[in-house]
């Protein structure tokens, strides 16, 4: 190996690293063109109906600012109120444990070398509980951590949304003259996929704290808008999110009647199979079709090397990722490898083959010499 070849490697290597170090700010980009897709697309409506796209632009940000305050007005100062209320019952729960754990006892004599007393579970709780209070300025600093990422993909948003297309040039310029048009066809692609996705997102948000919230209004548990805003919020996240989201409904219906808290979990299950089979093949059937295996895949391996961000971005990534793979690697390069006049051992050309092979359309499309790309009359309005 040449040491042209080993530099070359070598550069390889320190720029995988120096990706790989940025892997979070990376993704926290990737956020803010994932958000700012979807606000361009009420952006366009807008701008459509006559209003100018400053203003559209203002009046959208505004929206999703409010929209954002009333949310987390709605949920979180009563689950403030229903955890210091959880604290002050604990007492409570552990005299009534003991009662349950004495009773047992009673009626089986010999279980008490196999059930552990209240005693023991207050001595194996109190380490954990020691951990917590001392970490407790780690759980404050990551929280400020992510105020200051929701506050970075926010700006990185509202740039995107103003002036979109000197980012969208710029990506462009980084692919080869002949790919340039290609590569600006996948990147329209892209965009209306996570526009179909967000939509479908957001219908599905919206239905499952609907009815969500009138099943935990019949079974009459406290916190019932708070409750089902927050299903509808973690319903963005496949699989892990409706696992996550009948948590605190079923903590505080213990809190107020213990049979409520399996009556929750019930009707929970109930919702996501009634989702699974009668919404999602409605309110999915224009996304880009991804098996359920890759998806959960995807979140397992996002989650694990990218934290809760990866967890959340998996989906669109996924999305974008199978969308160039299927247009650059399948269509542009293998698909062409079944024809005449691509194969890897071709055989040799006769008068007869040489009149018949002729280059693929699209390949044409792509040459050295094609025209620069002009400019499209909306070019402005795409991220």
């Amino acid at each position: 190996m040449g040491l042209g070849r080993w530099v070359g490697f070598l550069a390889l290597a320190i720029a995988l690293y120096i990706l790989w170090e940025i892997r979070q700010l990376l993704l926290l980009i990737f956020a803010a063109v994932v958000f700012a897709t979807a606000l361009n697309s009420l952006v366009r409506r807008l701008h459509q109906a006559g209003m100018k796209r400053g203003g559209a632009v203002g009046l959208a940000i505004a929206v999703l600012i409010i929209l954002s305050i009333a949310f987390v007005g709605i949920i979180v100062p009563p689950f403030i109120t229903q955890f210091q209320q959880l604290v002050e019952r604990v007492p409570q729960g552990l005299e009534r444990v003991q009662i349950w754990v004495q009773d047992l006892q009673n009626m089986l004599p010999g279980a008490s070398q196999y059930v552990p007393g209240v005693d023991d579970l207050i001595r194996q709780v109190q380490p954990f509980a020691t951990r917590l209070a001392g970490n407790f300025f780690a759980i404050f600093s990551n929280a400020l951590t992510v105020l200051l990422n929701l506050l970075l993909v926010l700006v990185l948003m509202v740039m995107l949304l103003i002036s979109p297309q000197p980012y969208r040039k710029g990506l462009i310029l980084l692919f080869p003259s002949f790919y340039r048009r290609r590569a600006d066809e996948i990147l329209a692609l892209c965009e209306v996929a996570l526009v179909n996705w967000v939509g479908g997102i957001l219908i599905n948000m919206v239905v499952i704290a609907v009815v969500s919230g009138i099943a935990l209004l019949i079974l009459q548990v406290p916190l019932v808008l708070a409750n089902s805003l927050l299903a509808g919020l973690l319903e963005a996240i496949p699989n892990v999110g409706p696992v996550l989201s009948v948590i605190p409904p079923m903590a505080i219906a213990l809190l107020d009647e213990p049979w409520k808290a399996g009556a929750v979990l019930i009707l929970y299950v109930v919702i996501q199979q009634l989702e699974q089979y009668l919404l999602v093949p409605f309110v999915m059937s224009k996304q880009v079709s991804i098996l359920p295996a890759v998806t959960l895949i995807s979140q397992v391996v996002f989650a694990v090397f990218f934290g809760f961000l990866g967890l959340f971005l998996a989906i669109p990534l996924v999305i974008v990722g199978q969308i160039w793979i299927r247009e650059v690697l399948v269509k542009d390069i293998l698909d062409p490898w079944n024809q005449e006049g691509h194969r890897l051992t071709k055989p040799p050309l006769t008068p007869m083959s040489e009149s018949v092979a002729q280059p693929e359309p699209h390949l044409e499309a792509h040459s050295p010499t094609e025209p620069p790309l002009p400019t499209l009359p909306d070019a402005d309005e795409q991220v």
